[in-house]
C-alpha cells in the first residue's frame, strides 16, 4: 500500500535527476502529504525521449467508461499486474516512474487505537524512483474534452525495514533499472518482473511524525518533522526542512 508520499523536489531537479525533458511550464506545488486524485509528477518515454509530466494519480484504464474509477486504483500490486484486466496492457506498454521525496505508513503502537505514522525517505535525501504504470483515457461521448492522462503506483512485499509497519511497499527501482523499465519496445514480461522487488535493506530510514499527516488538507513541510511519539511535539527537524 502507498496512499501518502511526499513530492517537494522541483521539476527541474527532477528533469535533471532522471535525465528527462520536463514539459513546458511543468510546475506543481510542492506538496509534503500528496493524496490520491491529486495531480503528481511522472517520468515516462514517448517518442524516443524521456519525459517529465504530471499525471493525475489512479489509473484509468482506457476502457473506462467514466475517470471515476481511478480513485480505486492509485496501486497495483506487482504480483498480480499481468492477469488484472486494469492494469495488463499498461504493464506491457506504458510503465513509468513516479518519483518521492518520501512516504509515509502507519504504525500499529500496543494498548492504542490511533497508528503512529512514520516518514520513509532515504538518509541521503535523494528521490526515490517509484514503478508505476500509466494509461491515457479519452472521454468517448465528448472527444472535444481532451486527454486525461493518469497513473499507478506499482507495490510489492514490504522489506525488513518497512515491514515492522506495514507488509506492503512502493517498488522502488534503482537507477540501473529505469532504462529497461520505461523503454516502450521492452514487453518481455518476465524481464520486468523480476525488477518489481522489495528495496534492499538500509536503504531507507523511518521515523515517527505528527498525526496532522492524517488530514490531506495538511500539506506543509512541517509534516515531516521528526517528533517524540510519547508526546507529539518536535523532537528534530526532517531531512527535507
Amino acid at each position: 500500500m502507498c496512499g501518502r508520499f511526499v513530492s517537494a523536489t522541483p521539476p527541474d531537479e527532477l528533469a535533471r535527476y532522471f535525465g528527462a525533458e520536463a514539459a513546458p511550464e511543468l510546475l506543481l506545488d510542492p506538496s509534503y502529504n500528496v493524496a490520491p486524485t491529486n495531480d503528481v509528477y511522472a517520468v515516462f518515454e514517448a517518442g524516443g525521449a524521456r519525459r517529465l509530466d504530471a499525471f493525475h494519480w489512479g489509473l484509468v484504464p482506457r476502457w473506462a467508461k467514466d475517470p471515476s474509477i481511478g480513485s480505486r486504483m492509485i496501486n497495483a500490486r506487482a504480483e498480480t499486474l499481468a492477469q488484472k484486466n486494469a492494469f495488463k496492457h499498461a504493464f506491457q506498454r506504458k510503465r513509468c516512474i513516479i518519483p518521492a521525496d518520501g512516504f509515509f505508513e502507519w504504525k500499529a503502537v500496543p494498548g492504542q487505537k490511533k497508528k503512529q505514522p512514520m516518514f520513509i525517505h532515504r538518509p541521503d535525501g535523494a528521490p526515490l524512483a517509484f514503478a508505476g504504470l500509466w494509461e491515457v483515457w479519452r472521454d468517448r461521448e465528448d472527444p472535444a474534452a481532451g486527454e486525461l492522462h493518469s497513473c499507478t503506483i506499482i507495490t510489492t512485499e514490504g522489506n525488513e525495514d518497512v515491514a515492522e509497519v506495514h507488509d506492503r511497499m512502493p517498488v522502488i527501482l534503482g537507477a540501473d533499472a529505469w532504462d529497461t523499465w520505461l523503454a516502450p519496445d521492452q514487453d518481455d514480461l518476465d524481464t520486468l518482473g523480476r525488477l518489481l522487488v522489495p528495496a534492499p535493506p538500509k536503504l531507507l530510514e523511518l521515523y515517527p511524525v505528527s498525526t496532522e499527516v492524517n488530514q490531506v488538507r495538511n500539506k506543509g513541510a512541517e509534516l515531516i518533522a521528526r517528533v517524540d511519539p510519547a508526546t507529539g511535539e518536535i523532537h528534530g527537524q526532517g531531512t527535507l526542512l
